[in-house]
């Protein structure tokens, strides 16, 4: 018995799924865009710190503060039940969902698009900061497609840099954490040699080795399950014997 005997289950994706791709992604760094070019990019920390934010510990917190900033941000757009890019819900996911937002698109077509969005932060002044994310387990990522062969998620990659100015009023200092510049790709279509396995934390962590530098490569849904596969059974903490388990435990083979 061995990997290639196993009677997997194959997923396979609508015909219009890069088209719906596509029009997610486009949209999503729109509107990003969009809010950077508005001057709507800048997240106010208001302390009693007299010498500003601690900068040398600042991509620590950043994280949430970012995440919280995209949230609003496209909440804003949903608000506006005729903004041009037909975004028409957003929802900010549990703390262990696999990603932070959930976000639906109406299309032209008169298909809905939805996406789940793993929002990742990473500083634009220092230039290892978030380099590798861990983006989500291996296993829920890799069942994901089994239960919708059309999961679609997306990573939104958001450089900020911060500074401290005073704050007249107060007389203190004000941290200023500004969103600068974004990407976001669909995580099924990253190259291979842009995805890494990490065995930590339990059934491992797959990762984006350089996040600020990302090609991509057009798959199906049950080529990128077997990608997944095979990062996972190279590991040397890994081996067959448990992937069999997980297929398993998680419905991946009949």
């Amino acid at each position: 018995m061995n990997y290639k005997t196993q009677n997997f289950k194959k997923p396979e994706e609508s015909e219009d799924y890069k088209a719906a791709s596509d029009y997610a992604i486009k949209s999503i760094e729109a509107i990003v865009e969009n809010a950077i070019a508005k001057g709507e990019n800048k997240i106010i920390i208001n302390t009693n710190l007299k010498l500003g934010l601690p900068m040398e510990n600042i991509n620590k917190i950043a994280g949430p503060f970012v995440k919280a900033w995209a949230f609003e941000t496209f909440k804003n757009v949903v608000d506006d039940a005729n903004n041009k890019w037909s975004l028409i819900n957003v929802e900010a996911l549990e703390r262990l969902n696999r990603a932070d937002l959930l976000l639906q698109f109406k299309r032209k077509t008169e298909t809905s698009v939805t996406a789940e969005v793993d929002v990742k932060a990473t500083a634009e002044d220092f230039e290892s900061s978030g380099k590798s994310p861990n983006i989500t387990s291996f296993a829920r990522i890799r069942s994901a497609y089994i239960e919708d062969p059309d999961y679609l998620f997306v990573i939104l990659s958001l450089k900020h840099k911060v500074y401290s100015t005073k704050n007249v009023q107060t007389g203190l200092m004000d941290g200023i954490m500004e969103v600068v510049k974004y990407n976001a790709y669909d995580i099924k279509y990253l190259s291979d040699a842009d995805i890494s396995y990490n065995p930590s934390l339990g059934t491992g962590q797959i990762q984006i080795k350089d996040i600020h530098y990302v090609s991509s490569e057009e798959r199906t849904a049950w080529e990128f399950c077997q990608l997944l596969d095979k990062k996972y059974l190279a590991s040397s903490k890994r081996d067959f014997k448990s992937w069999l388990k997980l297929a398993k435990q998680n419905g991946w083979i009949k």
